[in-house]
């Protein structure tokens, strides 16, 4: 036994099984209680679906691809929302920055490039999303100069945003809906086309599996190295089959989820093939948004907790004034942040025009408010300092589960923006709670 277990074993022969459990594995409580929620939200719109109309429709391949596909868009701005909140600061403009975002794409691509590349280039989808990226990183930048440099509050100044770009999104295209967008664009929204397939899935699968162990196998060297204390073997197996079981889990349920009979024959008669009598199954494997929204939140990991500029958002978050101290240049970290969280409305307007197929002026509405309220459910505390991206991604899940939840059940949009709100108000009380016995 080593010194640091030694020093610890009376404090663990006086937790339960279930802390001596938590505490070797390092679980986050607060992940648990998310999933835990997750899990109950999941399980009673399903059976209240069974016991309704005599099947339950939540639990589905179907439901749940579409589901993930749905959190795509909110998912990749709550990653972004994160650091605005934890530095202390709030964004209401991203649904409008979203919208106009995506009606500056849609011109760009129906519009203006058709005559200068021709229809069908390759070029004009990448033009495109390089155009809708820019612009929401501008927007961002213009916001944070705003909050930093002139000392106007983050919660006037996007508010002032989710007005002007709003009323700006139907003045550039003059309240048309434009569409249909490029059909290489189209597919960064999902679909059937827009999706990998069960060959890719199982091949992302796997890649994810050897990432994960390779994580936990690294983790364990440096903590090693730097004398930490580990993790008992068995805690690190369980993790290790956790994970991997999550990632082939998803894998099967995408897989799971065959493409509609009518584009099957379409594919079909396009490709020379010849449907059986039974039907030809083509799974949608993982949809591109959802790879999208898994890749912003590793790098969003990545960006939070190995280097310094993570680091800093923290510390600005924790306290301001001593970070400003400490030589941390908070005006310039303000700006930087707030031109992330454009960057990722960005992309997150990609996949909500190419997911619509079109560019409309009421793309985005409201969506400030999911992305605000799925960063909280993830623990992403209003008083700065505390948040994570996982959290916020999680947290979104939960909040698109419960949207779709009440369409399939039935429930009017006034009801759930009844729901919606109370949820909001119920994390951010919990969250009060928990900071409070945390103390």
């Amino acid at each position: 036994m080593t010194p640091t277990d030694t020093n610890h074993a009376p404090a663990d022969a006086q937790l339960g099984p279930v802390g001596r459990f938590l505490k070797a594995t390092e679980i986050d409580t607060r992940l648990l209680g998310m999933v835990g929620a997750l899990v109950v939200i999941w399980l009673g719109f399903h059976l209240y679906g069974a016991f309704v109309n005599g099947y339950g429709a939540f639990l589905t391949p179907r439901n749940l691809w579409n589901l993930s596909v749905q959190t795509a868009s909110v998912g990749i701005m709550a990653c972004g929302m994160v650091l605005v909140i934890i530095t202390r600061h709030i964004d209401l403009s991203v649904g409008s920055v979203l919208g106009f975002s995506a009606m500056i794409m849609g011109i760009t691509q129906v519009w203006i490039l058709p005559q200068y590349l021709g229809l069908g280039s390759p070029l004009i989808w990448v033009i495109t999303c390089i155009v809708g990226v820019i612009m929401g990183t501008l927007i961002g930048a213009f916001h944070g100069w705003l909050v930093a440099y002139r000392n106007i509050p983050a919660f006037i100044v996007t508010l002032g945003g989710l007005l002007v770009w709003r009323g700006a999104a139907f003045l550039v295209a003059r309240g048309e809906t434009i569409s249909p967008v490029d059909t290489t664009f189209a597919l960064l929204g999902g679909g059937p086309y827009g999706a990998i397939g069960a060959i890719g899935s199982w091949i992302v699968c796997a890649i994810a599996c050897v990432a994960i162990l390779w994580m936990m196998l690294a983790g364990r060297r440096s903590r090693a190295s730097h004398g930490f204390a580990q993790r008992p073997m068995w805690a690190e197996g369980f993790l290790a089959v956790l994970a991997c079981g999550l990632v082939v889990g998803a894998t099967l349920v995408v897989n799971a989820y065959p493409w509609p009979k009518g584009i099957v024959t379409q594919y079909a008669k396009a490709n020379g093939l010849t449907v059986p009598e039974g039907g030809m199954f083509i799974s949608h494997g993982f949809a591109i948004p959802v790879l999208i929204l898994i890749a912003v939140g590793i790098a969003m990991t990545i960006l939070m907790t190995r280097t310094r500029f993570g680091r800093y958002v923290y510390a600005i978050g924790g306290n301001p004034d001593a970070a400003e101290l400490s030589g941390i240049n908070t005006r310039w970290m303000t700006v930087k942040i707030f031109a992330l969280m454009g960057f990722l409305t960005g992309i997150s307007a990609i996949v909500a025009s190419a997911r619509l197929n079109s560019a409309t002026n009421a793309l985005g509405e409201l969506d400030e408010l999911y992305v605000i309220a799925a960063a909280v459910i993830g623990g992403t505390s209003l008083k700065g300092g505390v948040g994570t991206i996982y959290g916020a991604i999680l947290g979104a899940l939960v909040m698109q589960s419960l949207k779709t939840g009440m369409v399939l059940i039935g429930f009017d949009a006034a009801i759930q923006n009844i729901v919606v709100g109370a949820v909001l108000v119920l994390a951010v009380y919990v969250d009060i709670l928990y900071r409070g016995k945390s103390k």
